[in-house]
C-alpha cells in the first residue's frame, strides 16, 4: 500500500517534565506553528487542544496522555503529551514505552525537579533518545546556564548546548544558534511567527566561543572529518555538526539543548528543527523483539511495511461518541480496516472495524495504518493496555509494560442501589483504562475499596465516576496502602488431610522463609530433595503461597520482600492433587508467619518543598511533627528548597497545611521513594484501627 510518508521522515516523540514546566504550552505552539491549529489555546484558560478532559480543564493540568500529529519541514511528528504530576506516572510509563524518541522540558526558574528525574529515569530505562528544551527563559529568577548544570550533575547527562538565549527574565528577546552562528530575534508580531536574523550581542561573544568549542569537540567524538578538521583549526560546516550530533544523540551520549519562552511564543521554531535534527525515526531505534507464543524463542521483527504485522496495545479510553478506544503503536507491517488481527497476549481474534488518527480528542478515519504509525481502533472486546496485536500466521508476544503498585487507597459507598449497579460497571472501565487504579471489595466490611497513586489520582477518579458515568458515591478519607514482611526466619509445615468416603485430598508442605531487601518482592525456591513432593504439585505449592501472602497477620495488608523456599513435603498416590497441594502451601506459609518476627512496611515519600526563606522554620518544624527527614536544603535566590522523605500517611492535607504556614507562596512536590518499617508506636494504632479498637 502507498505510503504517505517515508519512514526516515516519521517522529514519534513524547513531550515529558515536571508539572508546571510548560509541557502541553509548548505543545500547542508546536500545534500552531505546524499549520494543525489556526488559534492556540491556553492552560489558565482551559482553552488548551491536549487538554480536552473536563478535570484538566478545571485544574490546569495534564491528567491522561493525548496523542496528535503534525508536520513540519516534510516530516511527520507523532506527539504524545504526558502528564507531569507524580499521581499519573503510569501515562508517561506506557507512552515512553512505545515512542522513539522525547523533548525534556526544564523551567528554567525551577530547575531540574523532583518528577524531572522521575521522567528522566523512565526515559532512560527505554533507552530512549532526547532532547532538552529549558521554557520559561521570560521568568523571574530563569537561569540557563543553572538549569544546563543541573541536567548535568543531577541527571548525569552529558548536555550540548545548541541554542543561547539572548537576554533573561524580562529582557529576553531571541536566541543563537551555536550551530550556525546567527543570532534570531522574535519582532513585534505577538504570535511568534516573525523570526528576524540579526547582530550577535557583542556581550555574548566570549560565551558562543565556549560553548561552541564544546559543540565541536562533542561532535568530534561521532565524526572523524570533524576531529580533523578541529584540530587543524579548520571550519566545520553546520550540515557536518548536525549529522554528528544526530549521531551522537541516537546513541543516548548527548542531549542537544534549546531554551525559549513557549507562553511569551519565542524559540518553540528551532525546537521544531531539533526534533527533526536530532530525534530519531523509526528506522533509527533498534527493531522490535518479542517471543514465541511458547516463550521459548527469540523472535525480531525488522522495521518494515513487508515484515508481518505486529502492534503494542499501550492505552485504553473509553470514548463518549465511538465506545471503547484503544491506542496502539505498529511496530512492522500493516494493517487494514474490516481485516482481523491475533491478540497473541490472550490468544483471541479481533476484528478491525475502524482505524483512527487522534488527535486530542478528536478522530480522523484512515483505511489503513503502517510501520511507525501510532493510531487507534474501535470495538477491540479483549485487548488490554499491554496486549500484542499481530499477524495470526506469525504470532509473537511483546513485552509487556510494568506499572507501580497503588500506594493510597479509600473506601467508596454508591447512594443507591442504582448507583450501586453503575459503580461496578464503571469501575470495570477505569481498571482498564488505568492501571494503577484498583478496587476490590472487602470481605469483611462489605465496602468497595478503591486504590491509586495518590490524593489527586482518587479525586480524580471519583469526579470522573460522578460525571461520566453518573455514580453518586461517598468517598472516605484516603488511607495508606500498607505492606507486611518479615524480619527473620522460620520455619513452617501445612498439612491438608481430607477423607469424605471416595476418593480423598492429601497434600504436605515444609518451607522457610526469609526476610529480602526492601523492594525484592517475592522469591519462591524448589528446594526438595528426592521426590518427595512429584514436580507437577510444585507450582501449586507456589500458588497457595503466593494466596496466602495476600494477607498478612499483622493487619491483612499483603507481604512482601520476602522468599519462600520449599524443604520438603510428602504425597499420596491416589488422594493428593493440586489442589491439596495450593492449600497445603498455604497453611505452612501462616503457620510460618505465626511464628515469625513480622514488621508493618509503610510508603515513605520523597517530598521536595520549596519556600520563602521567611518561612523555612515553620516548614522544617512541620516536616519534623510529620516523621520527616530533611536530607538536603539548597538556596535558589528568592526561596529555600528543602528536599527530604516523609511517611505518606502523615502527608495527607500537607497542601493546605503549606499553605497557610507560607501565605500562600510555598509549593511541593512528591513521589513514591520506598517501603520502610513503620515505628512501633505508630504500628500499634494501626493495628488498633485494623482491628477497630479505640486509639489512643
Amino acid at each position: 500500500m502507498p505510503r504517505t510518508f517515508p519512514l526516515d521522515r516519521i517522529r514519534n516523540i513524547g513531550i515529558m517534565a515536571h508539572i508546571d514546566a510548560g509541557k502541553t504550552t509548548t505543545t500547542e505552539r508546536i500545534l500552531f506553528y505546524t499549520g494543525k491549529v489556526h488559534r492556540m489555546g491556553e492552560v489558565d484558560e482551559g482553552s488548551a487542544t491536549m487538554d480536552w478532559m473536563v478535570q484538566e480543564q478545571e485544574r490546569g493540568i495534564t491528567i491522561t496522555s493525548a496523542a496528535t500529529t503534525c508536520h513540519w519541514k516534510d516530516c511527520r511528528i507523532n506527539i504524545i503529551d504526558t502528564p507531569g504530576h507524580v499521581d499519573f506516572t503510569a501515562e508517561v510509563e506506557r507512552s515512553l514505552r512505545v515512542l522513539d524518541g522525547a523533548v525534556a522540558i526544564f523551567c528554567a526558574k525551577g530547575g531540574v525537579e523532583p518528577q524531572s528525574e522521575t521522567v528522566w529515569r523512565q526515559a532512560d530505562r527505554y533507552k530512549i533518545p532526547r532532547i532538552a528544551y529549558v521554557n520559561k527563559m521570560d521568568a523571574m529568577g530563569a537561569d540557563f546556564y543553572r538549569t544546563v548544570d543541573m541536567i548535568e550533575n543531577k541527571l548525569g547527562a552529558n548536555p550540548v548546548v545548541v541554542v543561547l538565549p539572548i537576554g533573561t527574565q524580562e529582557d529576553f528577546a531571541g536566541v543563537v544558534d551555536v550551530i550556525s552562528m546567527k543570532a534570531f530575534y522574535w519582532g513585534e508580531d505577538e504570535l511568534g511567527t516573525t523570526i528576524e536574523e540579526g547582530p550577535m550581542p557583542e556581550s555574548m561573544r566570549d560565551a558562543l566561543d565556549d560553548y561552541r568549542e564544546r559543540l565541536i569537540s562533542s561532535a568530534s567524538d561521532f565524526d572523524d572529518t570533524i576531529l580533523e578538521a578541529y584540530v587543524g583549526g579548520q571550519e566545520v560546516s553546520p550540515e557536518a555538526l548536525r549529522d554528528a550530533l544526530r549521531k551522537g544523540t541516537l546513541t543516548n551520549k548527548i542531549v542537544p539543548v534549546l531554551c525559549g519562552s513557549s507562553f511569551r511564543n519565542k524559540g518553540v521554531q528551532k525546537l521544531l528543527d531539533a526534533i527533526v535534527d536530532f530525534l530519531p525515526s523509526p528506522l533509527d531505534v533498534p527493531p522490535v523483539e518479542g517471543m514465541t507464543l511458547s516463550g521459548d524463542k527469540k523472535l525480531v521483527r525488522e522495521v518494515s511495511d513487508q515484515e508481518p504485522f505486529s502492534a503494542l496495545a499501550f492505552k485504553v479510553t473509553t470514548d463518549p461518541f465511538v465506545g471503547r478506544l484503544t491506542y496502539f503503536r505498529v511496530y512492522s507491517g500493516s494493517l487494514r480496516v474490516r481485516s482481523y488481527v491475533h491478540n497473541s497476549t490472550k490468544g483471541k481474534t479481533e476484528r478491525i472495524q475502524r482505524l483512527l488518527l487522534m488527535h486530542a480528542n478528536h478522530r480522523e478515519d484512515v483505511e489503513a495504518v503502517v510501520t511507525g504509525d501510532i493510531a487507534a481502533t474501535v470495538a477491540l472486546k479483549f485487548t488490554a493496555t499491554g496486549d500484542t496485536l499481530c499477524d495470526e500466521k506469525h504470532p509473537i508476544v511483546l513485552e509487556n509494560i510494568q506499572f507501580p503498585e497503588p500506594v493510597i487507597r479509600m473506601a467508596i459507598e454508591p447512594e443507591t442501589r442504582a448507583d450501586q449497579d453503575r459503580l461496578s460497571m464503571s469501575m470495570v472501565k477505569l481498571a482498564e483504562e488505568d492501571p494503577t487504579f484498583t478496587y476490590r471489595i472487602d470481605e469483611e466490611t462489605g465496602q468497595t475499596i478503591i486504590a491509586g497513586m495518590g490524593e489527586l489520582h482518587l479525586e480524580i477518579i471519583a469526579d470522573r465516576l460522578l460525571r461520566e458515568f453518573a455514580v453518586k458515591a461517598q468517598v472516605g478519607r484516603p488511607q495508606v496502602a500498607y505492606r507486611e514482611s518479615v524480619l527473620g526466619a522460620a520455619d513452617g509445615e501445612g498439612r491438608y488431610v481430607r477423607q469424605t468416603g471416595g476418593k480423598g485430598q492429601y497434600g504436605h508442605a515444609k518451607i522457610k522463609i526469609e526476610p529480602l531487601g526492601r523492594g525484592s518482592g517475592f522469591m519462591f525456591v524448589d528446594a526438595v530433595k528426592g521426590g518427595a513432593i512429584p514436580t507437577e504439585f510444585i507450582p501449586a505449592v507456589e500458588s497457595g503461597v503466593k494466596e496466602a501472602l495476600q494477607t498478612g497477620v499483622i493487619a491483612g495488608n499483603p507481604v512482601v520482600d520476602i522468599k519462600v523456599t520449599l524443604l520438603d513435603g510428602s504425597y499420596h498416590e491416589v488422594d493428593s492433587s493440586e489442589l491439596a497441594f495450593k492449600v497445603a502451601g498455604s497453611m505452612a506459609v501462616k503457620d510460618a508467619l505465626s511464628k515469625a518476627k513480622c514488621a508493618l512496611l509503610e510508603p515513605v515519600m520523597k517530598v521536595e518543598v520549596a519556600t520563602p526563606a521567611d518561612y523555612l522554620g515553620d516548614v522544617l518544624a512541620d516536616l519534623g511533627s510529620r516523621r520527616g527527614q530533611v536530607q538536603g536544603m539548597e538556596n535558589r535566590d528568592t526561596y529555600q528548597l528543602v528536599q527530604g522523605e516523609v511517611p505518606l500517611s502523615a502527608m495527607f492535607g500537607y497542601a493546605t497545611d503549606l499553605r497557610s504556614r507560607t501565605q500562600g507562596r510555598g509549593t511541593y512536590a512528591m513521589q513514591f521513594g520506598r517501603y520502610d518499617v513503620v515505628p512501633p508506636a505508630e504500628a500499634d494504632k494501626i493495628v488498633a484501627r485494623y482491628l477497630g479498637r479505640p486509639v489512643d
